[in-house]
């Protein structure tokens, strides 16, 4: 007889109307593995991350008690009636791992918290305790004196203490060391009030001026050339100092001491475009002559095991790391050799081998950043958890894919529910039960077309059953280059001196397996070229008032438009400035802060979430007011603003980049933070795309679309070369390659197994060879068979 405790076998969902979710209801079986399918924007992620994963989150954070709840992040209750059967959900999503300089793919890991424990322990000189190994760490030491009460008397004792780190004195554990060009900080021919300083936001009309101008150390109106020796030092490196201007007590720090706090402490790549830009003209980072780049004290570089230090072990490529951990015969740190060759081991099998753990986190891919994240799961011995992964396939060549699909299959089998949201046939091909969304994207979307086996989703009529067995044939003839990019000597990352020449003029494709070197070359000797526009992976930051009209710069044009029909000022038609409701602050909903308990939205009822003044709406432009149009999608703003009284020619251009990278069912002023990875990369590409350059780099942009939209991506791409332009793509995806002109593939293997060029020519003549990796597997795609 079946136990009750057994009919809790299904995640039940019903009513979900989360973004653009129809009031859907599906019942997904528990410890099997679920495929979640659809065209880009269709509702996938609504469903997967922000109804059934944050709600299981969201319970989770509830069983801790209300002090504890007080420190963790706040989650509001999906928009659905029923969630039943959830289980402890753990996200592995793409989000790039953190920015933060200190951060290494060994610290991500907890790989080098092993290996300082065993240098501490095993290593020779004996040098202290793990802290000592810490790049993160510096070593400090103090003494004074302690006075102790005991009973009625108090004593005086003299105390020291000293705590041994690994960090290197010189850099400060960043590996690098940087000189400020003081000429790209102040034009010394003007004078501070006459705005001498080019540093981003030193404006003299706000507090800097007032700080300047209140600390009494300068002569406002000398030119900066003419400043004495202390007015010097006072302007560039004085430490914080406390002054009062007008009564109010505020802090002065010298231009220095305030860039290195301000910039130099972040990520550069995580900047805005207009900082970083300061940031790569004013700073030179150069490899610390101290420690050479390791990070390390000289105590901790002389520390060894078997003649190998711990900065040796970080800077190896993992694969060699492992085999060294392997050889290891240590009785006494037994149980963590153990864990530290699990670890390692975890990242050869999930394909991440030619990692080494001294690479900056931030430099990782999305894709390899979901794969370490992985790491962490794979030995876990937790079972009947919920693993939901965002396209874990994305970044993998078709060889590697097979890999992953094992690692997704081994996690289902040990008891796991296992919720994946992907494009790629080969992973949908493998699932136990499947989802599609659709029929469209946004509005057009967010309903269950489809719900069974693989062989029922083949044999429905869904856009995804249509397109599952697509297969892009090779091009019958390809175009001839009118020119070359010449690549001489390139020794980037894993390079190994390569020399090629990039035709110009025509649809070139880099491949290769993750690892081999595709970004290095083309991001490293191609893209910091003149007239060389690179799109790479990186993510779209956007807060909520960030929407398509903003990020693009359309807004821009509609605003003048707005202004120059009405007569007023363009910053009343911005929900950030002027025009917006006072009372919602142009958010078209009020946050209601409820402490430990998740805060409520609801919408603002003056403006009744249009997030403008009602006085503002009265304006209009082509029968619109600025909320209605705001509130179009893309395809009906792109007639609306090319004919008729409302044409915009600024803004139509905009719109039609917008439409060609299929983005046509967005609305103008959607939240940035609604949008799917794939929709936000392809905002990307649409806000190049009016860049004047003659050459494009485009780094995996099938990443998050669905098999119709990679035919679409196609078509963009062929009407780019065919306008005039080069196309140059770093890509896994078969049906591009297939669609190439000239294919560039790089490898034999990943990391120092690749780094050289294996193949360069045409499609076919990559599949008549077969002799690459690429080539084989482009060839079964192609359905071309050795004969």
């Amino acid at each position: 007889m079946s136990h009750v405790a057994d009919s809790h076998d299904l995640i039940r969902v019903h009513g979900a109307r989360e973004n653009n979710l129809k009031d859907i209801s599906v019942e997904l079986p528990k410890r099997r593995l679920t495929v979640f399918t659809g065209v880009s924007g269709s509702g996938k992620s609504s469903l997967v991350f922000a109804t059934i994963a944050a709600e299981s989150q969201r319970m989770i954070n509830e069983t801790y008690s209300a002090f504890v709840q007080g420190f963790m992040p706040t989650l509001a209750r999906p928009d659905v009636d029923v969630l039943d059967g959830l289980t402890t959900a753990i996200i592995v999503d793409q989000q790039r791992m953190g920015a933060d300089p200190r951060s290494t793919v060994g610290t991500a890991t907890d790989a080098n918290a092993l290996l300082r424990i065993l240098f501490s322990r095993i290593g020779k000189p004996y040098l202290g305790p793990p802290s000592a190994f810490s790049f993160n760490t510096a070593s400090v030491s103090g003494s004074g004196a302690l006075t102790v009460e005991r009973g009625a008397a108090t004593k005086a004792q003299k105390a020291t203490f000293s705590r041994v780190g690994g960090m290197c004195v010189r850099c400060e554990g960043r590996g690098t060391v940087n000189d400020i060009d003081l000429s790209a900080l102040y034009d010394d021919t003007k004078s501070l009030s006459e705005g001498a300083l080019t540093i981003p936001g030193y404006s003299m009309e706000g507090w800097y001026g007032r700080i300047f101008a209140g600390s009494g150390w300068f002569d406002m109106d000398k030119p900066i050339k003419k400043f004495t020796k202390k007015e010097m030092h006072d302007l560039l490196y004085r430490e914080p100092t406390k002054i009062k201007v007008d009564g109010i007590n505020l802090t002065y720090t010298g231009l220095i001491p305030s860039i290195q706090k301000s910039y130099l402490s972040k990520d550069v790549e995580a900047m805005q475009p207009h900082i970083r830009a300061f940031v790569e003209r004013a700073v030179t980072f150069q490899t610390c002559p101290e420690c050479d780049g390791t990070r390390l004290s000289e105590g901790a570089r002389a520390c060894k095991i078997k003649g190998i230090s711990i900065a040796d072990a970080c800077a190896m490529q993992i694969s060699d790391l492992a085999a060294w951990a392997a050889s290891l015969k240590e009785p006494s740190v037994a149980p963590l050799l153990d864990t530290l060759r699990h670890t390692l081991d975890s990242f050869t099998e999930i394909g991440l081998g030619y990692l080494s753990l001294e690479r900056p986190a931030g430099t990782l891919s999305g894709g390899e950043a979901q794969r370490v994240k992985m790491i962490r799961h794979l030995g876990s011995s937790l079972t009947d958890v919920t693993y939901v992964f965002d396209e874990p396939t994305t970044g993998l060549h078709p060889h590697d894919i097979q890999r992953m699909n094992n690692l997704l299959l081994r996690l289902r089998d040990k008891g796991n529910t296992v919720l994946v949201v992907e494009h790629k046939p080969e992973t949908i091909a493998i699932a136990d039960h499947i989802v599609d969304l659709g029929p469209g994207a946004g509005t057009g979307g967010g309903e269950v077309c489809f719900e069974g086996t693989v062989d029922g989703l083949r044999a429905s009529a869904t856009v995804t059953g249509r397109h599952f067995d697509d297969r892009a044939s090779l091009k019958p003839s390809v175009r001839t280059p009118t020119g070359t990019i010449e690549i001489r000597g390139a020794e980037l990352h894993n390079l190994r001196g390569v020399d090629v020449d990039v035709p110009l003029g025509v649809l070139v494709v880099v491949t290769g397996v993750a690892g081999s070197g595709k970004s290095s070359l083309i991001h490293g000797s191609v893209a910091p070229r003149d007239g060389v526009v690179a799109i790479d992976q990186g993510a779209i930051r956007g807060s909520r008032r960030s929407n398509p009209a903003t990020y693009t710069g359309l807004l821009e044009p509609i605003r003048k438009a707005f202004a120059k029909a009405n007569g007023v000022k363009p910053a009343l038609f911005s929900a950030n400035s002027e025009g917006a409701c006072p009372t919602c602050n142009g958010n078209g909903v009020i946050f209601t802060d409820l402490g430990m308990m998740a805060g409520v939205a609801t919408t603002c009822e003056d403006c009744e979430g249009k997030r403008f003044q009602a006085s503002v709406l009265e304006y209009q432009f082509g029968g619109r007011n600025i909320s209605e149009v705001l509130t179009m999608p893309v395809a009906a703003a792109t007639t609306f603003f090319g004919e008729g009284e409302a044409r915009t020619p600024a803004a139509h251009a905009i719109l039609t980049r917008l439409t060609d990278v299929g983005l046509g069912y967005l609305t103008l002023g959607q939240p940035l933070t609604t949008l799917s990875g794939g929709e936000r990369q392809r905002l990307k590409l649409a806000t190049h795309m009016g860049e004047k350059g003659g050459t494009y780099v485009l780094d995996e942009p099938t990443a998050g679309l669905h098999l119709a939209d990679v035919e679409q991506l196609l078509g963009l791409l062929d009407r780019l070369v065919d306008s005039g332009k080069s196309v140059i793509v770093i890509e896994h995806h078969q049906a591009v390659m297939a669609h190439a002109d000239w294919i560039i593939d790089l490898g034999p293997g990943a990391g120092h197994d690749g780094g050289k060029i294996v193949f360069e020519g045409t499609p076919e003549a990559l599949v008549a060879s077969r002799a690459t990796l690429t080539g084989q597997h482009l060839a079964d795609y192609v359905g071309v068979h050795k004969l």
